[in-house]
C-alpha cells in the first residue's frame, strides 16, 4: 500500500507562509508525525505532493512530487499532479491533519474500493472552535451505507459526519478516481459542484461527481483520535491532544 500526502498548501491563516504540514506539534512537524505513523502501520511507500515551498521539506525516505502550478488551482488538481502514483492500494491524506493508529488501521482494513474516512461524532469537535465555524466543515451525508452528498456549504442538519481528509482506495478505486478525473479534465466544467470552477475544486467535489455518476463511495468511520489544524486555535488544541 502507498500513501499520497497533499502538502502544497501554505500556512497563511497561521500567520506564516510556509507549508502547513511543517507546523510544529510538540517538537515534530505534522507531516513527520504522519509519515512515522504510516511507517509504523506498514505503509513505507510515501509520496508527498509539494508546492512552491518544496525546499522546506527534508524528510528521509519520502518521495516528492512537485505541483508546479499549485498557486493556480486547489486540492483536486494538486492531487492529480501525482496521478501516476495513484495506483494499487492507496491512502490519500491531507497534510494538515493528525490522527492515531486506530484511524489508519480502520481505513486500511475497511476494504472499501473508495472509502471516505468520516468522523461520525463530529459535532463535539466544534465545541469552542471559534476560529473555524461549523459552516466550514466538509459534510458527509449517508443513505443505505453509501455517501450520497459531500462538501462544504451543505446544511449540517441530517449530516452523518465530517470528512477528515483521508481517502482509502483499492486498486479498482484508484483506477476509477483517476479515470473519472481524466473524463472531466478536458471539459473543465465551471462551476464544478461546490467549486466556482474546475481549478478551484476540492477532492470532495470530485467525490460528488463520482456519486452523481452512480459510483459507490463508502463512509469509513474514523475509529480513533484525529484533528484538523487550520487555525492558531487548532494548533493549540493539537499540541494538547497529540503529545
Amino acid at each position: 500500500m502507498r500513501a499520497v500526502i497533499l502538502a502544497a498548501g501554505s500556512s497563511t491563516r497561521m500567520g506564516g507562509g510556509g507549508p502547513k504540514g511543517m507546523l510544529d506539534v510538540n517538537g515534530t512537524p505534522m507531516l513527520q508525525r504522519q509519515v512515522d505513523l504510516l511507517r509504523n502501520g506498514g505503509i513505507t511507500d510515501v509520496v508527498v505532493v509539494t508546492g512552491r515551498h518544496g525546499d522546506a521539506f527534508s524528510l528521509d525516505g519520502v518521495r516528492y512530487v512537485e505541483d508546479v502550478n499549485h498557486e493556480r488551482h486547489d486540492v483536486l488538481l494538486s492531487l492529480m499532479a501525482a496521478r501516476k502514483e495513484i495506483t494499487g492500494d492507496v491512502i490519500i491524506s491531507y497534510s494538515d491533519i493528525l490522527y492515531d493508529m486506530d484511524v489508519l488501521e480502520g481505513a486500511v482494513r475497511s476494504g472499501a474500493e473508495i472509502g471516505m474516512v468520516t468522523d461520525m461524532d463530529w459535532r463535539k469537535r466544534y465545541e469552542g472552535r471559534t476560529e473555524h465555524p461549523i459552516s466550514e466543515a466538509d459534510i458527509v451525508r449517508v443513505d443505505g451505507g453509501r455517501v450520497v452528498r459531500t462538501g462544504k456549504r451543505i446544511p449540517a442538519d441530517g449530516a452523518a459526519g465530517e470528512f477528515i481528509g483521508m481517502v482509502r482506495l483499492s486498486p479498482a478505486g484508484s483506477a476509477t478516481l483517476v479515470g473519472e478525473f481524466e473524463r472531466v479534465e478536458g471539459a473543465r466544467p465551471s462551476p464544478f459542484h461546490g467549486a466556482q470552477d474546475f481549478e478551484r475544486a476540492y477532492l470532495t467535489d470530485m467525490i460528488q461527481e463520482m456519486i452523481d455518476r452512480g459510483i459507490k463511495i463508502t463512509p469509513v468511520a474514523a475509529a480513533g483520535r484525529w484533528i484538523e489544524v487550520d487555525t492558531p486555535q487548532d494548533l493549540e488544541n493539537a499540541r494538547r491532544e497529540f503529545t
